[in-house]
């Protein structure tokens, strides 16, 4: 897979469709690698007429790994968080992560995209959006939350997927994908074992990095409220959310689409905090009639 340097690091990168068509950037979660985007999905995006582009966050998969940051005091990081207070030197912030996005559309000659971004790539794309307008063409959030610390705060379970040290060995790291999809993910939507032992297992072969996934955490909780900036956003939005996600409650994008002027919020009944391939016609459809309006 090729890569550039954007932003002072090596992104990671792939695509699919034509490059002479509609420039789409998805934006992957927390600890996920551009895999996380199917590439059954990305060519049902790539044949609504878009360029498609999928890359490794900072982090994570292939692209540059911040060792020189060190593993966050996340102890420290949610206590800060709990008593309302500001989370002091964090290694990053999402921000950042939004600058690495804008960075490498520029790298690749793209003056303008569609971005779409589920969970903390959600996060990132909302923060494109107010940092970077004149790039956004049209902007979907999945899955995702403008960072009010008022919202409903996850279930206890599904936090729990985040804060349970990864397991070293790769049966082990496999085990717990499986059951961390069984937690959060679309209990509406026939769950597919086999399907999510192969893609924890193609995530732990392609790169084992739990300590990024850590900073990227400390990322978003060191964060603020992104919720006023985006009334400033007019690129055309959609929220997409699911209607039980245990881990980013419907709340949270309730509260994005009400934060954003003129944007349109689908809630998926059934799905929790993943893209079942059961939704991803209905996904992909609403992701097209937003670019269409971009």
């Amino acid at each position: 897979m090729p890569n550039v340097t954007a932003n002072g690091i090596q992104i990671e990168y792939d695509t699919f469709g034509s490059r002479n068509a509609d420039p789409l950037l998805l934006v992957m979660g927390l600890g996920a690698q551009m895999i996380g985007w199917d590439e059954e999905f990305c060519e049902m995006v790539a044949g609504r007429g878009h360029h498609v582009i999928r890359f490794d966050n900072r982090d994570v998969g292939l692209s540059t790994k911040l060792d020189h940051l060190g593993m966050p005091d996340m102890a420290a990081i949610f206590t800060a968080r709990a008593q309302g207070k500001p989370v002091e030197n964090p290694p990053y912030l999402l921000n950042d992560m939004a600058d690495d996005a804008a960075a490498l559309l520029e790298a690749l000659g793209i003056g303008r995209a569609h971005i779409v971004g589920a969970s903390m790539g959600g996060m990132i794309v909302q923060a494109m959006a107010i940092r970077h307008p004149k790039r956004v063409a049209s902007m979907t959030s999945i899955m995702s939350t403008t960072g009010n610390p008022e919202l409903p705060q996850a279930k206890p379970e599904a936090m729990a997927v985040l804060t349970t040290p990864a397991a070293e060995d790769r049966e082990g790291r496999i085990a717990q994908g499986v059951a961390a999809s069984r937690t959060i993910g679309s209990t509406g939507f026939p769950f597919d074992e086999e399907r999510a032992k192969k893609r924890a297992a193609m995530s732990y072969d392609r790169c084992f990095y739990p300590v990024g996934m850590m900073r990227q955490m400390a990322a978003i909780m060191a964060s603020p409220s992104r919720k006023e900036a985006l009334r400033s956003v007019k690129a055309p939005s959609l929220v997409i959310h699911g209607d039980i996600d245990p881990l980013v409650p419907v709340e949270g994008g309730k509260d994005t689409a009400e934060a954003i002027p003129g944007a349109e919020l689908l809630i998926i009944e059934g799905m929790g905090h993943d893209l079942p391939p059961g939704a991803w016609g209905t996904v992909v459809e609403a992701m097209a009639r937003n670019a269409a309006r971009g």
